[in-house]
This record gives C-alpha cells, sequence and structure tokens, in this order.
C-alpha cells in the first residue's frame, strides 16, 4: 500500500486540483508516508510547497475528523453503545476527560496512536469543538516538522546521495510503518489487561454487594 501513494501522487502531476485530491487521499490511506513522499517531491520542485502543505493539512485534518465521527457513530450501535458508560471503560474514559486535549496533542505524535485515541474522543463525546481545535493545532505542529525534515533531506542529499536518499527515504518509511502497529499492539495488550482487571476485581467484591 505504502508503494501505490507514489504512484498515486506522480501520476496526479500536472493538474492542480488532481495533485491536490491525490494527497488528500494519500493522507487518508497512510498519513506520514504520504507527508514524508510529499516532502521529497517538493525538494524536487516536482510539487509547489503551498500546495503540498494545503493539501496535507487538509487530507489530515479531515481524516481526524473523521475518525472523531466513527467513534460517535459507534457509540450510537445498539451493541456498542452500552460501552460508553460501562465500568470496564471507566478508566480509560476518566483519563481521557481529564486530559483530554493533552491526550489528542500527544497521540498526533505517536504512531499508531492517533487512531484509538481520536476514535475514542468520538466514542465518549468528547466536545466536537474543543478536539477540532486540538487536531488541527497538532497536526499543523507535526505535518510542518515531518515535512520540514522530509524536505531538508531531500534537498541537502541531492548532489552526494542521488539514488541512495530514495532507498535512506523508503527505509524511514518503513520505520513508521512497523512502528505504528507496534505502538497500537501495546495499547491493546495494555487495555486487555485493564479489562482484565476490571473483571477480576469485580469478581471479588461481588460476595459483598
Amino acid at each position: 500500500m505504502a508503494w501505490f501513494i507514489p504512484t498515486l501522487i506522480g501520476g496526479a502531476v500536472g493538474s492542480t486540483l488532481t495533485l491536490a485530491a491525490a494527497i488528500i487521499i494519500g493522507t487518508f490511506i497512510l498519513e506520514d508516508v504520504t507527508v514524508v513522499i510529499v516532502g521529497l517531491l517538493a525538494a524536487e520542485g516536482v510539487i509547489g510547497i503551498p500546495l503540498a502543505l494545503i493539501s496535507l493539512y487538509a487530507g489530515i485534518v479531515l481524516g481526524d475528523i473523521g475518525l472523531y465521527w466513527l467513534g460517535r457513530y459507534a457509540s450510537t450501535h445498539p451493541r456498542l453503545e452500552k460501552y460508553v458508560d460501562h465500568d470496564i471503560l471507566a478508566p480509560f474514559r476518566n483519563w481521557l476527560e481529564k486530559r483530554n486535549g493533552l491526550a489528542l496533542f500527544s497521540a498526533r505524535f505517536v504512531p499508531g496512536m492517533r487512531l484509538p485515541t481520536y476514535t475514542a474522543s468520538g466514542f465518549f463525546g468528547s466536545p466536537f469543538s474543543s478536539f477540532v481545535a486540538t487536531a488541527v493545532v497538532a497536526a499543523s505542529v507535526w505535518t510542518l516538522f515531518l515535512f520540514s525534515a522530509a524536505y531538508w533531506f531531500g534537498s541537502a542529499t541531492e548532489e552526494w546521495l542521488g539514488p541512495l536518499r530514495l532507498g535512506i527515504a523508503g527505509f524511514v518509511i518503513l520505520i513508521l510503518l512497523v512502528i505504528g502497529p507496534l505502538n497500537f499492539f501495546a495499547y491493546r495488550t495494555k487495555s486487555k489487561r485493564s479489562e482484565l482487571a476490571v473483571k477480576a476485581f469485580r469478581r471479588q467484591t461481588s460476595h459483598l454487594q
């Protein structure tokens, strides 16, 4: 899937609207990978910086909003809505409510954590306005940093690394693809342990009720 994105974006070069749409679609597929690829293409002069950044910001923020509303929709599902106020998820819900801004902001910088955190914000009904404000700020900071790093790398190494820089960029992309699932797996494992702990506590205290 990662190697489809350069083809998608490269094939759209020549038309501003098509290129912007391709970048936005790329962020929906693999966000960080798209930012790196667009940064490298901008360094080569294939894509203008203003168009690149505007398209990246638009796609990333729209994706964040989509995750939020996916969580909100899930909370209305008959089989899932019971978990909104369930004791099993109470610790995570309380933590998210108390540290909502910090949780949303930090999730942007930890690969693999944006999906569960942003979806959970919608699921537990976090205020949409504050969610969007935090998501926009976090996306702006992270995207600008990652884009600038890719752009600088592409510009600085064009003469002395040549084609090798594409291999290095591919290695970085591979790392991004691996870190995300690992962090998400760790999150799922921790959540599962918390769930088992709550169940064990309820079993131990059930005879006191």
